[in-house]
């Protein structure tokens, strides 16, 4: 029996290890210590995928299910809530908000709003405020609304999948804006599977996309009326009348550099103000929550949290404007969530309640689904609370006051620049990964704050900020060591030079990924003859899964492997030697930026064989 498992199994796994292993190595400090997770205890007949969070006016939390149903929850901050089944019927609802007294949602097909004209706690009115087009493609998912100051409503609409993104009804991979009386107004394009979006603390739009066709890597992206956020498909639409997009498909470059170097030639296309790289900080994004609460959550009054479902996680975001363009950098926040993150929500005293599902969108939590609370103990973390771009290098702020001397040495800090290709194949290898060098370390006078004076930054490029063992002056080591800077703009003022340095470059090549022919045979070899004794065929399925869970050969056999991958995302296959998952997981995690370039395949002598990353809609074999 021969141990099997996919990229994408193993990057469940790798989400087990970031729980265990983002947090200090030694276990001196753990995410737990600062924020306390609760678990809602919810009645067996409430199979609540949660596709919308919101609050009434009565304090009592509602969520929409995939199922089709709203539920209302009374007493949603205790040990007892009670559940009351609102509305069903619906068609895989995945968003939910209320206002004037009933409740608003996007159906598949439909805005639509409930009403619960005689009190008795069930709805019995559904009016339909909105109608759009389906074609019946199963990736067609429609989220929100997110309510305007002025009352109109914001929706954000999948595109279809047939191997990729494709809008075959009108305004799929649109954000379009309808009023209460259902006025639509198209608003942005450029989305693949927009999932979360929300305001930050000025009242700007941002949304989350996933990794995809056109999609390097999670990002997450402001958003105003008449942008192009990258993806064309639903360019096929920019035609109408009221469209407030006029690019065409024939305007977006394919594989010709990268979506920040696109956006500086084509005007209307949007870059992303943060990246979330692809399994370092997670694999599927989802909701976008603001820290509105005054300090009431721990120190990050004004940021953002940015959940993911896939790694059940919350990541989170510190933005500033630049030349008046927002970019910033994401950190790891809170692991460990029973499923797949899916909506975020703020209640009173600071309570934040995440709604979860993952169905057919496997997580590192093993629930199908379930509601959680998120409590701050009151204990303050060593964090990098904010970094800020300067022309030299980056200025880093502290939670508290670090360990002045560890702060000023060079060998304690690693700064690296990469980016990813934008074109049409699904996901991208990290690209062109280059170190910055540190010229004069600065510690401020109270501790908080560290300016790196550096060489080698790079407009358009992320940036990789590790710290290594840095304490805060008190003895407490860094939570979370790491965050991933999107830099956008570089603000005015003298710049270090090197004599790598390439301003205005074109991304590289990938780098060409080398397997051990002895573990990676996609020819039949020469002395088989032809002759091949056993064939086993193996493919996907939703949810992350084999078609095949085990298979058996007999020893000496010439064995061919046909690996099939169905799915809208990519996968290998990894054969390994019994009881070795772990380790390979682990050793895959710790490649870091190089994971991707080598298809999270490690140097190990406990892999036996394996096929290369398979593009959704492709398959390979291999012989051994």
């Amino acid at each position: 029996m021969l141990n099997i498992f996919s990229s994408k199994i193993l990057l469940i796994l790798l989400g087990l290890f970031i729980l265990t292993h983002t947090a200090y190595s030694q276990a001196l400090v753990k995410e737990s210590d600062y924020y306390r997770i609760e678990t809602l205890p919810i009645p067996s007949n409430a199979f609540l995928e949660v596709g919308g969070l919101t609050f009434t006016d009565k304090n009592q939390l509602a969520a929409s299910s995939r199922r089709g149903e709203v539920w209302v929850i009374d007493n949603p901050y205790g040990n007892n809530p009670r559940f009351n089944l609102f509305a069903h019927g619906l068609h895989e609802p995945l968003g939910l908000a209320f206002k004037d007294g009933g409740f608003y949602l996007a159906q598949r097909g439909e805005l639509t709003r409930l009403e619960d004209k005689n009190n008795d706690g069930t709805a019995d009115v559904y009016r339909t405020i909105y109608r759009w087009p389906l074609s019946g493609n199963y990736h067609e998912y429609s989220y929100g609304p997110l309510i305007l100051p002025d009352g109109d409503m914001l929706l954000a609409l999948n595109l279809g999948w047939d191997g990729k993104g494709v809008s075959w009804a009108k305004w799929r991979g649109w954000m379009i804006k309808v009023s209460p009386e259902g006025e639509m107004t198209p608003f942005a394009t450029g989305f693949r599977s927009p999932a979360g979006f929300g305001f930050n603390s000025q009242g700007d739009i941002f949304y989350a996309e996933n990794q995809g066709d056109w999609v390097g890597s999670g990002r997450m992206t402001h958003v105003e009326m008449g942008d192009f956020v990258g993806n064309p498909a639903g360019l096929k639409w920019a035609n109408d009348p009221h469209s407030p997009v006029k690019l065409t498909i024939d305007d977006i470059p394919n594989g010709e550099g990268t979506l920040y170097q696109a956006a500086k030639r084509v005007p209307g296309i949007k870059p992303p103000s943060v990246w979330f790289p692809h399994t370092l900080m997670g694999i599927s994004t989802s909701d976008i929550l603001n820290d509105n609460t005054q300090g009431g959550f721990g120190p990050y009054a004004g940021q953002l949290f940015v959940g993911d479902q896939g790694h059940s996680k919350i990541m989170r975001v510190f933005q500033e404007k630049v030349n008046g363009v927002y970019q910033g950098i994401c950190f790891p926040f809170l692991e460990g969530f029973s499923s797949g993150i899916l909506r975020m929500i703020w209640g009173e005293n600071a309570t934040m309640f995440v709604g979860m599902t993952s169905r057919g969108w496997a997580a590192t939590g093993k629930d199908l689904y379930g509601i959680q609370r998120v409590k701050w103990t009151g204990r303050l973390p060593f964090e990098m609370l904010a970094v800020r771009a300067q022309s030299d290098g980056f200025e880093i702020e502290f939670t508290k006051p670090v360990n002045r001397q560890e702060a000023a040495t060079a060998a304690m800090y690693s700064i690296r620049s990469f980016t990813y290709h934008y074109h049409n194949t699904y996901g991208s290898p990290v690209v062109d990964p280059r170190d910055c060098q540190i010229q004069n370390i600065e510690v401020s006078e109270d501790g908080k704050k560290v300016r790196l004076y550096l060489s080698g930054i790079r407009e358009g490029y992320i940036h990789e900020i590790a710290l290594k063992n840095i304490k805060a002056a008190d003895g407490t080591p860094l939570l979370h060591s790491t965050g991933y800077y999107t830099l956008n703009e570089i603000p005015a003022g003298k710049r270090i030079h090197a004599e790598h340095d390439m301003e205005n470059m074109t991304a590289s090549s990938d780098t060409e990924v080398y397997y051990d022919p002895a573990k990676y045979q996609t020819k039949i070899p020469a002395a088989w003859n032809n002759q091949v004794d056993q064939t086993i065929t193996i493919g996907t399925l939703p949810g992350l899964k084999y078609d095949l869970a085990e298979f058996t050969v007999k020893a000496g056999s010439r064995v061919k492997i046909q690996f099939n991958n169905p799915d809208d995302m990519q996968h290998n296959l990894v054969i390994g030697v019994p009881g070795s998952v772990d380790e390979i997981g682990q050793m895959a995690f710790n490649l870091g930026l190089d994971g991707p370039n080598r298809g999270y395949i490690p140097d190990s002598e406990k892999i036996l064989y394996h096929t290369s990353l398979l593009q959704p809609h492709s398959e390979e074999a291999i012989y051994f």
